[in-house]
C-alpha cells in the first residue's frame, strides 16, 4: 500500500475530482437491451444516470420504493442540528427527464432463468442485465430484544428517512442530564466511521443544548475507524459527554434490550437505563439479493472487475450488499462502483472493450461544526478481491483551517456525488 500525501489525495479525491469521477463522459452509441435497476442510492442511482446519459437509446428502469430519497451520508449532520432534513432529500425527477422509467414499487421476486423481476402490484419486468443495490438489511437476532417493532422506540436510524427523524424528535425531547445509549455494529458494516460520527453530532447538540447530558458507547469491537481522531477530538471539544466502552470493557456490548423499560444489558451482566437508545443492529445484504441466488452468507461475492455476480449470469450487485473485502461499505464506494459498472455494461453492449476499472472511496467525518475529518483510499481490482492501493488519513494535530477546509470539501463532494445519484442540474 501507498500511502498519499495531501497533494496526491487533492487530485484523487478533490472537489471536482470525486464529482467527476474515473471514467469521465459516456458516449457509446451502439448496442441494445433492457437495464433493470433495483435501488436508487448512491450505486443504482449513480449507474442508472449513467448508463442512460451514455446511451440513451438503451432500456432504462430504476425500482425503488421511495419517492423521496434521503441520503445516509450526512444523515448525522442532521441530528446535530448543522444540516435541514430537506437538504439531504431528493427526488427521482432529474433521473426521468433523462427518459428513465423509474417506478416507484417493490420488487418481491428475481427469476433469473426468465430474466424477469416481479413487482409488488404484480408487474413483471423483463431484462438483459440486472443490477441490485438494496443496501443493507439487519440481522435482528444478534441482540435478544430488538427487532422492528422495538426499533419505533430504540430507533437503529441506520436507514435514513423516519428512524433519523425520530432519533432527533427523542434527543430533542430528553431532559437536560439525560443519558444516550449507543450500540455500534460488528464489522462489517455500512459506514465504519458512521456511528463515531454521530455520537460526536449528538455530543455537539448536548453542548449547544443540553450541556448537562452524556452518551455512552457501548462496543462489540476492540477498535473503531479513525479512533485516535474521534478520541482526540471528544476530549477537546466534548469532555465529560462521550464515553465508548469497547469489547474487553464489556465482555463484547450489549446482549439484550428491552424496549418498554429503556433498559440495555450487557454480556457482562450490566443493566443501564437511559432516556434515548440507538441500537444500530449486525448488518447483512439487501433482501432481494438472496431472492435472486446473489448472495453467500451475508454479502454477495463479486467480480472486483466489474461487480458482476459470481454466482449469477448477467446480474450485477453494487454498494453495501457486495462482497468488496478491503473497500468499506459507503455511499462513496456504491458511487465510485456504480461508474465503474456503467462503463463495463455500456461497454459489453457495445461490442467494446471497457475501461480499466479503477475504484476510490473517501469517507468524511464530521466532528463538531466545520471540523472534519477523512479517510480515502484507492483499490485495484485483484483475482478476486479489491485490492488496496492507496490511503490517506487526516491526521491528529492538524490545524483548524485545515479541518475547516476538509469540510468545505466533504460539502463539495456531497454536491457532487448527489448530482450523480439524481441527474441534477
Amino acid at each position: 500500500m501507498r500511502a498519499l500525501n495531501r497533494r496526491q489525495f487533492t487530485k484523487i479525491a478533490g472537489v471536482g475530482a470525486l464529482a467527476a469521477a474515473a471514467f469521465g463522459v459516456f458516449s457509446y452509441t451502439k448496442g441494445k437491451g433492457k437495464i433493470v435497476i433495483i435501488g436508487g442510492g448512491a450505486g443504482g442511482g449513480t449507474a442508472a444516470h449513467l448508463i442512460k446519459k451514455g446511451a440513451p437509446h438503451l432500456d432504462v428502469t430504476l425500482i425503488e420504493m421511495n419517492r423521496q430519497y434521503a441520503t445516509c451520508f450526512f444523515s448525522n449532520l442532521y441530528i446535530g442540528g448543522i444540516r435541514s432534513f430537506d437538504s439531504l432529500t431528493y427526488s427521482y425527477d432529474g433521473l426521468k427527464k433523462l427518459g428513465i422509467n423509474v417506478i416507484h414499487d417493490m420488487a418481491t421476486d428475481v427469476d433469473t432463468t426468465k430474466k424477469t423481476v416481479s413487482l409488488k402490484d404484480g408487474t413483471k419486468l423483463p431484462y438483459d442485465k440486472l443490477v441490485l443495490s438494496p443496501g443493507i438489511d439487519f440481522k435482528w437476532e444478534t441482540i435478544e430484544g430488538y427487532n422492528d417493532a422495538a426499533s419505533q422506540k430504540m430507533p437503529h436510524a441506520w436507514k435514513a428517512g423516519a428512524q433519523t427523524k425520530l432519533l432527533k424528535r427523542q434527543l430533542e425531547a430528553m431532559k437536560d442530564g439525560g443519558l444516550v445509549v449507543m450500540s455500534a455494529p460488528p464489522k462489517p458494516f455500512r459506514c465504519p466511521p458512521g456511528p463515531y460520527e454521530r455520537a460526536s453530532m449528538i455530543a455537539h447538540y448536548f453542548k449547544t443544548h443540553k450541556p448537562k447530558s452524556k452518551i455512552i458507547i457501548f462496543d462489540p469491537k476492540a477498535e473503531f475507524a479513525k479512533q485516535a481522531l474521534f478520541l482526540q477530538d471528544w476530549e477537546t471539544h466534548y469532555e465529560g459527554m462521550v464515553e465508548w466502552l469497547g469489547a474487553d470493557m464489556t465482555d463484547g456490548g450489549i446482549k439484550k434490550v428491552e424496549p418498554d423499560a429503556m433498559t440495555v444489558t450487557t454480556y457482562d451482566g450490566e443493566t443501564i437505563k437511559a432516556d434515548v437508545i440507538n441500537i444500530i443492529p449486525a448488518q447483512k445484504a439487501g433482501k432481494i439479493a438472496y431472492i435472486a441466488g446473489c448472495a453467500e452468507g451475508d454479502w454477495c461475492p463479486i467480480n472486483p472487475k466489474d461487480f458482476s455476480s459470481l454466482k449469477v449470469k448477467d446480474v450485477y450487485i453494487l454498494g453495501d450488499s457486495a462482497q468488496a473485502d478491503e473497500m468499506p461499505k459507503s455511499g462513496s464506494s456504491a458511487n465510485s462502483h456504480g461508474k465503474v459498472l456503467a462503463n463495463a455494461i455500456l461497454a459489453e453492449l457495445a461490442g467494446k472493450s471497457a475501461a480499466q476499472a479503477r475504484y476510490h472511496n473517501v469517507c468524511w467525518s464530521v466532528i463538531s461544526p466545520e471540523n472534519c475529518v477523512k479517510y480515502t483510499a484507492t483499490y485495484q481490482p485483484g483475482e478476486r478481491t479489491l485490492d488496496l492501493d492507496t490511503a490517506f488519513l487526516s491526521a491528529v494535530d492538524e490545524s483548524k483551517e485545515v479541518r475547516a477546509q476538509t469540510y468545505r470539501d466533504a460539502v463539495a463532494w456531497y454536491a457532487g456525488v448527489t448530482s450523480d445519484m439524481f441527474a441534477k442540474d
